[in-house]
């Protein structure tokens, strides 16, 4: 049920409301569960009286994760994207979590890093964010945060999964969870961002393109109090706009209005803003590689890159590895998943990890990625250096990369097929080591990504096809 990053399908067919219910009741069962009667009646009897920390509508959030644990209870933030099927499903997974005894906080629309965030912020025992990302409307998910707001390992999803069908016995009476509606949660989380940005951006004007998601009003606020003139575009949600030609996976408005403006740079998000890429002021697109090839350095040259090691996938393209040599930065490769760079990462301590899609992890600020806190970063980098952006991306020169998705039926036949394993066998000797090809099932769609390097365009283009060719009669 779980794809790289949570639970996706098309929403109120795939993904009901129904099952994000069950979904919510099973992983407050895992991560939050609630003790027996006994311990709820000593833990209601604390000093604060049964329902007075509930009354109204709304709060700041502070105050009712304050409340939840005078009371004894375990608590939940749930945050989502605009898209309409949101709604709905934000009232199921509410509803599961309080039947389960969990107290809610709803931060209404926020992006996945600011639920991150407020989860460990607020002490909270899990975080839900109902959002689909990149994909178009249609389509929703469900992200969960255990404790501290930090993505959940393999075996806990695989207990959360397991979960679904025996909810266990819900607690009565006074042990249902109580929902309560913030109305600070972002001014934490723009607070937080500021913080944690590292010089002004003053001097810089950009475009920002929102996705007519998420962060379609707080990006621009977060980079105009941190110095920057902002234009926006993509920064009108109606619930049914999301990722529609805008965002981070639709480049080309971005160029235009970046050309038009005279911009110094433009910042392009996704639906959820966890994604963070980016447009030279010359129009040229600036990719995850070359943003974290930046960043890196930029930590490497403030005495913060703990081990001289950034964390990146098995997509990062030669040129960004050949770059990292040259500046004398280590690189250490993972499976594709910002949960999987995380993982790299927390296991030897270091601080910065990324994927060329543009999801960048800077640990000593965030738990998860974060498209905004990479924006400020890579804006301040900019701003401190006083170089265009193409300038400093010129340190990356990458090599033509070609990626071609193939819906296939099964992921698995693909990766088993004699006849695919030829296929790239093939394409391996024409390169002869200069470049490489890579089959990727994706982890949220019904797709296998066919990737090829190699020194010239034509060539990459040439092999994707014919490899995809073969992926596709599997």
């Amino acid at each position: 049920m779980f794809g790289t990053d949570g639970v996706r399908g098309l929403a109120n067919a795939d993904l009901t409301p129904g099952l994000a219910m069950r979904l919510a009741t099973a992983a407050a069962r895992v991560l939050a569960p609630v003790a027996g009667t006994e311990a709820d009646e000593i833990g209601l009897a604390s000093g604060l009286p049964g329902g007075s920390a509930f009354t109204g509508v709304a709060d700041t959030a502070g105050s009712v994760a304050a409340a939840s644990a005078a009371r004894g209870r375990p608590l939940a933030v749930v945050g989502r994207d605009p898209r309409a099927s949101g709604e709905m499903l934000e009232a199921a997974v509410a509803a599961g979590l309080a039947s389960a005894g969990v107290d809610v906080v709803l931060l209404g629309v926020l992006p996945t890093p600011a639920v991150a965030f407020l989860t460990g912020d607020l002490g909270a025992d899990l975080g839900v964010v109902i959002s689909a990302s990149h994909n178009a409307m249609p389509d929703n998910g469900i992200k969960i945060f255990a404790a501290g707001g930090r993505k959940l390992e393999d075996a806990v999803e695989d207990a959360v999964e397991a979960a679904l069908d025996d909810p266990g016995q819900l607690p009565t009476g006074e042990g249902v969870g109580r929902i309560r509606i913030a109305v600070d949660a972002d001014r934490r989380y723009l607070d937080h961002l500021l913080i944690a940005t590292p010089n002004p951006l003053n001097g810089l004007k950009v475009v920002v393109d929102c996705a007519h998601g998420a962060a379609s009003h707080l990006a621009p606020e977060v980079y105009r109090r941190a110095g920057a003139e902002v234009i926006v575009i993509g920064g009108n949600p109606d619930g049914l706009n999301i990722n529609a030609g805008v965002g981070s996976t639709y480049l080309d408005g971005l160029r235009s209005a970046v050309l038009a403006e005279s911009a110094d740079l433009g910042i392009a998000h996704d639906g959820d803003a966890d994604r963070c890429l980016a447009v030279a002021a010359d129009g040229r697109v600036i990719d995850g590689d070359v943003i974290l090839a930046l960043l890196a350095m930029s930590l490497r040259d403030r005495g913060k890159l703990a081990g001289n090691t950034v964390v990146s996938t098995v997509m990062a393209n030669i040129g960004f590895h050949q770059a990292m040599r040259r500046e004398g930065i280590e690189v250490v490769t993972a499976a594709v998943g910002d949960r999987y760079v995380l993982e790299e990462m927390n296991a030897s301590g270091f601080v910065l990890g990324g994927e060329q899609s543009g999801h960048f992890i800077l640990a000593d600020h965030a738990t998860t990625g974060d498209g905004l806190l990479s924006a400020l970063h890579l804006m301040a980098l900019v701003a401190s250096s006083g170089k265009p952006l193409a300038e400093l991306a010129s340190v990356v020169t990458r090599f033509p990369q070609v990626l071609v998705n193939v819906r296939v039926s099964d992921k698995r036949q693909v990766a088993a097929s004699p006849q695919v394993a030829a296929a790239v066998g093939e394409a391996e000797r024409e390169l002869d080591g200069d470049g490489r090809v890579l089959l990727r099932p994706s982890g949220t769609e019904p797709v296998v990504r066919v990737m090829v390097e190699a020194s010239s365009q034509e060539q990459a283009q040439r092999l994707a096809d014919q490899v995809a060719a073969v992926v596709g009669t599997v």
